[in-house]
């Protein structure tokens, strides 16, 4: 359990209805797949041991005492494993009849958990502790608000919720995570229907992300009765909003295994975050389980590209949403302060290629004419031919007026008034270029009644890619919520909708181009100063700005999450070499975000000084980086 990661699964297998000998091992056999595959969480359909469809079977003393025998060898069957199992059945408790679960582990019967509701054939239990004397296991505990805490995973509880109860207004599922439990058992009754596959994705995912919970969610399947309707053994796994495993007995009649695991400390950090969750319900009584803390292996896919959906049908709304958040945000402010006129750094970046068009968007929506979009390029030593022409390319398509900028004079100038010499390419050689195209930008910008609009995004203001007062500085930029791969997504999903021939093939090779400041001098026209051989690759910066500032992980944690996502992509030396990296900038370079210009966030991170995520200029990166020691 690692990480906080637990292995978690769903099964339901194909019984026979009031056949209890049968249905007690298949049970069985899915118990143990389960422990082969490292499962210490699995979770059954209600009344999985007699079939939820038996009607008034229930109340028949030969299918009880069916039932109770069966359960004896389904305990018996765990021992020496270490799986919490909830398992259903029938109960007879006095004049009552209750659908329970059965909390199961290493042998023992922990506890009975009822179902709350009443239906024809079941009363509904309550959520008061009481104990039951049972032949074969002696004084049991019947209790329906009972956590199950984990001694491997402390800051683990996990909760049972029977029938349909995340479809119900007053939902069980609800009250067990506002009482502690991260994880939600839903040992499910419902039948197939044209719309209950998806409306059970719905849900799960609605409920867990609101409730910032894991849900293990398991319904019959086709061994129940067909008298009235049909089952389909769904079985899934949801955490936080995303659907993480599912299976379901489409065609053949088989058994539905779901399987994947739910990160229990990312669970925790939300709920930290929202700041709604209490301790531990002192109403709720606590049950214990779980012994070896053994490393959960990973099967569950991590997106590479976090900051984007992982459905690449959902992309292009996504992008659409985007660019109206950047344009609305730039819109606004020009007509707040009167200003009738974009100006733009362009460079043939991908930056400031969205930062361009998103501008020629906002003009055109305020019902101005394009050429009040100034986009100008600034050549310097570095600049190379290829991203000269795919910047002016790009802005001349979208009518904008274009100017072309030497300022290769003016900072050989200022070389000599400072006393630098030409040839000396240190850090002053660089930042004196780009220091030098922010002046003429808001001058320009001054002298036309504009705007000087940024371009850095959210990805180089975390590693501090850019240069203090240089392009680091602007009026408003458009991409200060915007991580670098969001950035390429929007320029990708522009160039595969237009129309136009010219500006779709300048957009591509500007995606094609290495990230580059273009600062030092270049020889045969050939890009040479590449950002990411300096700070990494963007992709995988991104990747540790979602999971270390947005879920909160320990650097360590990510380095097994990257090489999860990643694979072979890169070498354990260079994820731990980029860790490092970027750890050391994050902290280093906070004076920049300390200061940022206005720019509109498009997520729910942002790293604005005003709304966004704040740490000190001087905080030290120490315990980060010894974090990274343990790999």
């Amino acid at each position: 359990m690692k990480d906080g990661f637990i292995k978690v699964a769903a099964a339901s297998p194909v019984i026979r209805v009031a056949d209890c000998d049968y249905n007690a091992e298949r049970v069985i056999d899915c118990i143990r797949e389960a422990d082969k595959q490292g499962v210490k969480l699995l979770v059954f359909p209600e009344l999985t041991l007699t079939g939820f469809s038996c009607r008034d079977l229930f109340g028949h003393r030969v299918i009880l005492d069916g039932a109770e025998k069966a359960l004896i060898r389904v305990v018996e069957a765990t021992a020496g494993t270490d799986t919490l199992v909830f398992v259903g059945l029938p109960m007879a408790i006095g004049p009552r009849i209750y659908s329970v679960a059965a909390a199961i582990w290493d042998g023992e019967l922990i506890a009975l958990v009822p179902r709350r509701t009443a239906s024809d054939s079941f009363n509904g239990g309550d959520g008061e502790y009481h104990e039951i004397e049972m032949e074969s296991f002696g004084t049991v505990p019947l209790c329906g608000d009972a956590l199950f805490t984990c001694d491997a995973l402390p800051e683990l509880n996990v909760a049972v919720d029977l029938g349909d109860g995340i479809q119900s207004i007053w939902s069980d599922t609800t009250r067990h995570a506002r009482a502690g439990a991260q994880i939600v058992c839903q040992m499910a009754s419902f039948p197939a229907t044209v719309t209950s596959t998806r409306d059970a994705e719905l849900l799960a995912k609605a409920s867990s992300k609101h409730l910032n919970a894991g849900l293990v969610l398991a319904a019959p399947g086709k061994g129940e009765s067909s008298t009235d309707e049909v089952y389909s053994g769904l079985c899934l796994v949801a955490e936080a909003g995303k659907v993480l495993a599912q299976d379901e007995q489409i065609g053949a009649a088989r058994t539905s295994l779901a399987v994947s695991e739910i990160d229990v400390q990312l669970l925790t950090d939300l709920r930290r975050a929202a700041g709604e969750f209490d301790m531990v319900d002192e109403d709720y009584t606590s049950f214990s389980w779980g012994e070896d803390a053994v490393e959960t292996s990973l099967t569950r896919k991590f997106n590479k590209h976090p900051h984007l959906p992982e459905d690449p049908r959902d992309l292009p709304a996504y992008c659409e949403r985007m660019l109206d958040i950047q344009v609305s945000g730039l819109v606004k402010r020009m007509e707040y302060a009167h200003l009738t006129h974009c100006v733009v750094g362009i460079s043939g970046g991908v930056d400031s290629t969205l930062a361009v068009m998103v501008s020629a968007m906002a003009v055109k929506r305020m019902g101005l004419p394009a050429t009040n979009v100034v986009a100008c390029t600034l050549p310097c030593f570095g600049t190379s031919s290829r991203t000269k022409s795919n910047a002016i390319v790009v802005a001349e398509q979208w009518g904008c007026d274009v100017r072309v900028i030497d300022i290769g004079n003016s900072v050989y100038q200022h070389f000599d008034d400072i006393g630098h010499a030409h040839d000396d390419y240190s850090v002053a050689f660089e930042n004196a270029q780009a220091r030098e195209r922010t002046q003429v930008l808001m001058d320009i910008a001054n002298k036309v009644n504009g705007l000087d609009v940024g371009t850095e995004d959210l990805s180089e203001f975390i590693d501090g890619w850019c240069t203090y007062n240089g392009d680091h500085t602007s009026m408003y930029d458009v991409n200060l919520g915007l991580t670098k791969t969001q950035v390429r997504a929007n320029v990708s999903y522009i160039a595969q909708t237009t129309e136009d021939k010219v500006l779709k093939a300048a957009l591509y090779d500007v995606l094609d181009c290495p990230v580059t400041p273009e600062l030092l001098p270049i020889h045969d026209d050939l890009i040479e100063q590449k950002s990411e051989d300096a700070v990494g690759s963007y992709s995988l910066q991104d990747f540790f700005t979602y999971h270390i500032l947005q879920d909160g992980f320990a650097p360590s944690k990510v380095f097994r999450l990257a090489k999860a996502a990643y694979g072979d992509e890169f070498t354990d030396e260079e994820l731990k070499r980029w860790l490092t990296s970027w750890c050391k900038r994050l902290f280093s370079q906070q004076f920049k975000r300390s200061c940022l210009m206005d720019g509109p966030a498009v997520m729910a991170f942002s790293v604005s000084p005003r709304i966004g995520w704040l740490i000190p200029s001087d905080a030290e990166a120490a315990l980060f980086l010894k974090d990274l020691e343990k790999l």
